[in-house]
């Protein structure tokens, strides 16, 4: 029959296995934590300001910007030429649109045919822009599309929500692709952008979300498209569906050479924001203002800004740039649309993989561990206390028993 000390020489060796499993187990219950945003892109453009690095030759900044934040980037390579308090979160409006599309886009064929239900167009914010969708009738996901990008409808918005499972699923899986896009100024409270308390992003998150819809051909070609036939209701007289012509209500579209689009955004609390994307001589430009003075200066000042950025893009040192979406940890569906052939397109830049690497001051750095995970969480430490109790009472029972005998 085993003596005290042997039990407790048991004891103790069977605890000193445990420790190391319990030190080193993470606090499952604790949240991971992002970066703090202003350390993403570079430490640059987290300062306060503009932020232009120029070299012999630079042409200098338009004069007279007034946008709270705004950012000149590279597409391809993530470059940003130049910033002015880019990490600042204001309301995004319908540019937020941008990051549902690089949500949503991929899951559904162009060319499926949806019947809208009644209680997927409820629950719109009043004096939300549409496009105009009727329930009980069929719309083909193309068409849907166009009434996001072209109309910034918030009806196509919430049927393709709908299609998706919902408004609070689509809602979680957006803010999720913000999380892996490195977006961490932004917080998704709708999916259409209307003002909503709390729902942020920022200049540099929207040029993220832009340049990974980008990639997208079918994303590319609806923010391109200048006008399009929108099906409309049934003739009751004749039994034919009518259909109605939409415009894009980007201004720069058709005005600026070499723009490709993107998407504009406008409500009482994020004034007026765009994020316009350029082609010139093989280069692509993404430039994102929010909240100028007035309506049209938006678009004045981003057409300014990309002016700049052509002539100053090799004339100027990054500030920072641009990151890269961190990989998924199984292999997901790329989002990549084909032609109209069925042929897949390319994309308009490389991948990320073949971008020329970002100088070591601009690399973004891990997301920090989550409080306790450095250490012990409050599961952790508790095991451990537990442990010493035992211990403990183990001790004081074997003297109790060694001075009895």
């Amino acid at each position: 029959m085993p003596t005290p000390r042997h039990t407790f020489g048991r004891l103790c060796v069977a605890v000193t296995a445990a420790l190391p499993v319990l030190l080193a187990a993470p606090a499952g219950a604790a949240p991971q934590q992002p970066p703090p945003s202003a350390a993403i892109g570079g430490e640059r453009l987290g300062l306060p300001g503009v932020q232009v690095a120029p070299m012999a030759g630079a042409p200098s900044l338009p004069a007279g910007l007034t946008g709270q934040s705004w950012i000149v980037s590279d597409a391809t390579s993530g470059e940003v030429l130049a910033a002015s308090n880019p990490h600042r979160r204001l309301p995004p409006a319908s540019t937020l649109k941008i990051l549902f599309a690089d949500t949503v886009l991929p899951k559904f064929d162009r060319n499926t045919v949806h019947r809208v239900a009644d209680e997927e167009i409820q629950g719109i914010g009043p004096g939300s822009s549409l496009v105009g969708i009727k329930e009980n009738l069929d719309y083909r996901v193309e068409d849907l599309w166009r009434g996001v990008f072209l109309s910034s409808g918030n009806d196509a918005v919430h049927v393709l929500a709908h299609m998706n499972g919902g408004v609070r699923q689509t809602v979680t899986e957006m803010q999720a692709r913000a999380d892996a896009l490195q977006a961490w100024d932004t917080k998704v409270i709708s999916p259409d952008g209307y003002d909503m308390d709390g729902q942020v992003s920022s200049a540099y998150d929207l040029s993220l979300f832009a340049r990974a819809g980008l990639r997208n051909a079918d994303f590319r070609m609806y923010c391109a498209t200048r006008d399009a036939m929108f099906p409309g209701a049934i003739d009751k007289n004749t039994g034919q569906r009518g259909s109605f012509g939409i415009a894009n209500t980007d201004r720069l579209l058709g005005k600026y050479p070499g723009l490709i689009g993107v998407k504009n955004g406008t409500t009482t609390n994020a004034g007026s924001t765009f994020v316009g994307a350029a082609q010139r001589g093989g280069r692509t430009l993404l430039v994102t203002v929010m909240h100028p003075i007035s309506y049209q200066k938006v678009y004045d000042e981003t057409a300014a800004l990309l002016d700049w950025g052509f002539a100053a893009a090799d004339k100027v040192q990054p500030v920072g740039r641009l990151v890269d979406e961190i990989p998924p940890a199984a292999a997901e569906p790329t989002g990549q649309a084909g032609g109209a052939d069925g042929t897949p397109v390319p994309p308009p830049h490389p991948p990320a993989a073949a971008a020329a690497p970002a100088p070591p001051a601009a690399a973004a750095p891990a997301p920090p561990a989550a409080a306790g995970h450095d250490g012990l969480a409050i599961g952790g430490w508790s095991s451990v206390v537990l442990v010493g109790v035992a211990l403990g009472y183990a001790a004081v029972v074997l003297l109790r028993r060694r001075s009895a005998d």
